[in-house]
């Protein structure tokens, strides 16, 4: 639900992986974005609506995201998705980070758009400490971006899981993500994810601050 520049994306991005897609938006025009080479589904109308999402055929549905401009919009249509219509892979677009923590915590996925771009942009600006990537429902798991001291760099990302609760879940190397193996070796320029609980990320933070020789 949704055809501007993310929904109308999102949709090209699926069909090209070979999905079936339908596309809902309120304005006949928006569908412009698509080009003349989308071949799926395009419904003019509210994405809440039940008749409308009956002719996108969410009753076959897999997955659906809700990504139009309004929160409101998004979480209601999100909701309908999943608890009318029992479609499992639901995601709405929520532009207030409150909210859409709140929603979270419901168990309905979401992606905050402003909190997103504010921790990608404070990330490179102030790599210090750690910025949370992704929490899980409960709010008690996080997957963060870690901050090392030099010295890491040239170790074992084994070492990492040895010497604190954090467990490493990916590396991003050279702006490619990577899957670290017990033979993995930090270099520098690593950007180091790990998975981390709200009461142990303070202490991860001090180790990984620190040389691996006092963590």
């Amino acid at each position: 639900m949704g055809c501007g520049r993310v929904g109308a994306g999102l949709a090209k991005d699926l069909e090209a992986a070979g999905h079936s897609v339908a596309v809902i938006d309120q304005t006949r025009e928006a569908f412009r974005r698509l080009g003349a080479d989308f071949s799926g589904k395009t419904i003019a109308g509210v994405g809440f609506d039940r008749d409308i999402l009956l002719e996108a055929g969410i009753e076959k549905a897999d997955a659906f995201a809700a990504v139009s401009n309004g929160d409101n919009s998004n979480i209601l249509a999100a909701r309908v998705a999943r608890e009318t219509y029992g479609v499992q892979n639901v995601v709405a677009r929520i532009y207030d980070p409150a909210r859409a923590e709140i929603y979270q915590r419901l168990g309905i996925p979401t992606v905050a758009t402003v909190l997103w771009t504010t921790d990608q942009i404070i990330r490179r600006l102030a790599p210090e400490g750690s910025r949370s990537e992704w929490r899980d429902a409960s709010g008690v798991v996080q997957l963060c971006e870690v901050h090392l001291h030099a010295d890491w760099f040239g170790k074992p990302v084994s070492l990492i899981e040895e010497s604190t609760d954090a467990r490493v879940a990916f590396v991003t190397r050279l702006g490619e993500g990577m899957i670290p193996t017990e033979h993995t070796v930090l270099q520098e320029g690593d950007l180091v994810h790990v998975m981390v609980t709200d009461k142990a990320l303070a202490s991860v933070e001090l180790a990984l601050a620190k040389s691996p020789d006092e963590a």
